[in-house]
């Protein structure tokens, strides 16, 4: 499988994000960009940007209450 390797006999998982893989170069990014802004407008990409922002440190928030919940479980099963 392409997203796994071997490594002294234990198995990883390695998943890429390679903007490269997707072809797109300079001049594409700038034709997409000014589509977007078309798209958008000026005054939405901030309230955009925002708006991923909130989402973003909304789902590390729920991560780190999930780490918590699992250590605290941990921490009481070995009591």
């Amino acid at each position: 499988m392409p997203f796994e390797s071997r490594r002294n006999g234990k198995h990883y998982s390695r998943i890429y994000l390679n903007i490269n893989a997707m072809n797109i170069r300079g001049w594409e990014w700038v034709i997409i960009l000014v589509l977007v802004l078309l798209l958008f407008g000026g005054k939405k990409i901030p309230e955009l940007m925002k708006g991923i922002g909130k989402g973003v440190r909304g789902f590390k928030e729920g991560l780190k209450d999930i780490e918590n919940d699992i250590k605290s479980d941990d921490d009481a099963s070995t009591k």
